[in-house]
């Protein structure tokens, strides 16, 4: 009973265990660990790499020796009648007999083995084996910086949502002060009905795109959810904010890393998708040479017209057997000409699309980088206008308030401010991306 009782509790504690084990809170890094190790995409990549491992395996194991055994047990319904010449019996000559050969049971029981001795084919199979390992292994790494990248993509969106939730309700805050003290002094006969018609009609704009950015809110959690490969209405915070994200992403020092594209990942699969069909024009031309192969089996057989086969005094009478086979092509009507020319048509197509690749690389390493710079430059350029656009819409606010100043003034400059915090956020959620995005294309880590 106590030895249930600890039981019991081991599994209990297995299960909290695995309960605790989704986060409820995470920084931008500890969402990019937590991704590559349970986004389901990433699951499968690892998961194709084992498949590979196996396959690696089982082309190695077929040229290994090869061992079966097999059990025939025949019994003759009715057993074939052969006609052989009477007189061999004494008979008459011209005549012919009706004999029945062998019993009508039988058992046989042979073992065998089967050793390829020599075969193009496996070698260059062996030398595939391998590559399709390493297209693997790149896939995974391929896999995990897309993962990254839209994990990073997912989690500014969220930072998004949320820093432009509290704006907008902030500028409500505000709005909703200045229209109560607008109708207040309209009440009093100092100010006209426009004026306030003018502030009911921004606050509805600003309280209209606050409902739909909670909604965007709730499915920017739920992307992030989805490419960290927990449930879709877990419930997360983020530890991490907009700001803090783009002051650490600023780095002038990956705007001068190297634009080798063969350190790529995108060019290191296209360069063994070029080897894969270098070896496949070897496999074609393997056809031509000749296999050889042996084997030897033993076994046992039993014959009788019924079923003793299980009796002690049962004989059983033995026999083995070794071989070769030499296998050599000769003439194939051109069919293996025509396929090691296709695989050659092949090589040349890979080679020309790996020379594809690597100018596309320099392209995009250039692109990405321009990118970046711009982000930058826009990060910087924006915190200036929305300083500049806070202290046009204070003076616009006083100048209203002091009857120097018009309502559409205000509302002009007010709206001018939303739309400034508005590329703020969004220059900001435009460094953390651009910089992912060139990191992804260097195939460099992320350092947060």
């Amino acid at each position: 009973m106590t030895k249930y009782f600890i039981y019991l509790a081991v599994l209990l504690a297995a299960n909290l265990g695995l309960a605790q084990e989704v986060p409820s809170s995470l920084s931008l890094q500890e969402a990019i660990d937590y991704a590559l190790t349970h986004n389901r995409t990433a699951i499968n990549a690892a998961r194709d790499i084992d498949a590979a491992e196996q396959q690696k395996w089982e082309t190695t194991a077929s040229g290994l020796p090869q061992i079966s055994a097999s059990v025939d047990y025949q019994n003759y319904l009715k057993q074939q009648v052969q006609v052989i010449p009477a007189e061999f019996f004494g008979g008459v000559q011209g005549e012919f007999a009706e004999v029945v050969f062998g019993t009508k049971q039988s058992v046989n029981a042979f073992a065998r083995l089967d050793q390829q001795i020599f075969d193009g084919s496996y070698i260059v199979a062996l030398q595939s084996a391998k590559v399709f390992l390493d297209i693997s292994k790149n896939s995974k790494i391929k896999t995990d910086l897309e993962v990254r990248k839209s994990v990073i993509d997912a989690y500014g969106n969220v930072l998004l949502a949320e820093e432009s939730v509290t704006i907008l309700e902030r500028n409500i805050e505000v709005l909703e002060k200045n229209l109560y003290e607008t109708n207040k002094i309209y009440e009093n006969g100092l100010e006209e009905e426009e004026s306030v018609e003018q502030l009911q009609i921004t606050l509805s704009g600003v309280q209209s795109n606050l409902n739909n950015t909670q909604r965007l809110k709730k499915l920017a959690y739920q992307m992030l959810n989805i490419n960290l490969g927990i449930d879709v209405y877990h419930n997360l915070s983020l530890t991490d904010d907009l700001e803090s994200l783009a002051q650490a992403n600023q780095s002038l020092a990956l705007l001068e890393a190297d634009n080798n594209p063969s350190t790529t990942i995108d060019y290191q699969i296209a360069e063994n998708d070029t080897r894969a069909k270098e070896l496949q024009l070897k496999l074609e031309k393997s056809k031509a040479l000749p296999t050889l192969n042996a084997f030897i089996n033993g076994g046992y057989s039993a014959f009788e017209d019924d079923f003793n086969f299980l009796k002690k005094e049962q004989d059983w009478f033995g026999s083995s057997l070794i071989g070769v086979n030499l296998s050599i092509p000769i003439f194939s009507s051109g069919m293996r000409h025509a396929s090691t020319q296709r695989a050659k048509i092949n090589l040349e197509k890979s080679k020309t699309e790996l020379n594809q690749t690597e100018q596309r690389l320099k392209l995009e390493i250039e692109s990405a980088k321009s990118d970046y710079q711009f982000a930058l430059e826009d990060y910087n350029n924006k915190k200036e206008n929305l300083a500049l656009a806070e202290r046009i819409e204070q003076k616009n606010q006083t100048k209203f308030f002091e009857g120097i100043g018009s309502s559409f003034e205000l509302r002009q400059a007010q709206t001018q401010l939303y739309t400034a915090q508005q590329e703020l956020l969004q220059a900001m959620l435009d460094v953390i991306n651009s910089k992912a995005a060139l990191e992804t294309v260097l195939n460099s880590p992320i350092n947060n």
